[in-house]
């Protein structure tokens, strides 16, 4: 089932009031996926030659050896924990390099994503206990993404949560079903793509990444899923500029969107929309399917 969730601000006073917004939202899709939650906010872009990098570790994370570690191999600027298994760190190093080093000298964190804005966080918890968790209301920022996941195809993992982002400062939430992306997969994976779940999201976005490395806006990548991707699906895409939306040609999965002076935004169900201010004067209307919707700048 899945609720998806999308904001974008349009103003200041909105920004700095993002994450009490996102939280709410966010809320009210609990019932639509008690199993796992998570967000992206994209907020604060560092400098350039540096990276925010979203890590995760099961086991939980030594927030020494790790310092050490990144400072090291990287060189760290700022580390910054939540709770016992989550930190979000910047280096000194562009995003791909820096997912590659991690990946081969610290193999026990999970990385969840990297760019110059990007914050993921996610868990295998109650939306409730991860709003509480990762006091998601305090966050500022120009526009986030979340999503609550009921899980009918996989696992119920931290990793396997939404959003899936497979290229810097892209990520995607995705509520429905893919048929064809082990066939995909396995294309993705020959060019190079490291897959760090079975989920069928991951695909989706890994594709979107490939077709923007190869020049395309998001725009015409995403209109390209509906030529290359079998199955059922709303998607909201997040990148450094803006956010978009698409719902395949039959739209079998509800989605709303809304509009006023100060915002955007989209959700699996009104409810969550009712919660902004403002949203009772808004704009409201329903996707129409196969169409991509978006805001921001060129790349979104």
């Amino acid at each position: 089932m899945c609720g998806i969730v999308g904001v974008y601000s349009k103003s200041d006073r909105f920004s700095a009031e993002l994450g009490t917004h996102l939280a709410a939202m966010l809320a009210e899709m609990s019932h639509r996926g008690p199993d796992s939650a998570g967000v992206a906010v994209y907020r604060d872009p560092v400098a350039a030659g540096q990276a925010k990098v979203s890590l995760r570790a099961e086991d939980g994370i030594d927030r020494e050896a790790l310092t050490e570690a990144l400072d090291r191999g990287l060189g760290l600027e700022r580390l910054e924990t939540q709770g016992d298994s989550f930190a979000l760190a910047t280096v000194h190093a562009e995003p791909a390099a820096a997912e590659a080093w991690i990946g081969a000298e610290l193999p026990g964190l999970q990385i969840l994503g990297a760019g110059r804005q990007i914050e993921i966080y996610k868990d295998a918890v109650h939306p409730d206990e991860f709003i509480a968790r990762f006091d998601v209301g305090d966050l500022s920022g120009s526009h986030a993404l979340g999503h609550t996941r009921m899980a009918t195809e996989s696992r119920v993992t931290a990793a396997g949560s939404h959003p899936f982002s497979t290229g810097r400062d892209l990520c995607l939430v995705h509520n429905g079903s893919l048929s064809n992306h082990n066939r995909l997969r396995d294309e993705l994976a020959r060019e190079g793509t490291v897959f760090r779940t079975a989920n069928d999201s991951e695909v989706a976005a890994a594709y979107l990444t490939r077709r923007i490395a190869g020049g395309e806006g998001l725009e015409a990548a995403l209109e390209s899923c509906l030529e290359n991707l079998d199955g059922f699906y709303t998607f909201a895409v997040g990148t450094a500029d803006g956010f978009a939306v698409l719902r395949d040609p039959i739209a079998c999965k509800p989605a709303v969107m809304a509009e006023t002076e100060e915002w955007v935004a989209m959700a699996s169900e009104y409810r969550a929309l009712a919660v902004l201010p403002g949203a009772a004067a808004a704009r409201v209307w329903e996707p129409e399917p196969g169409v991509v919707y978006s805001w921001g700048g060129e790349s979104a």
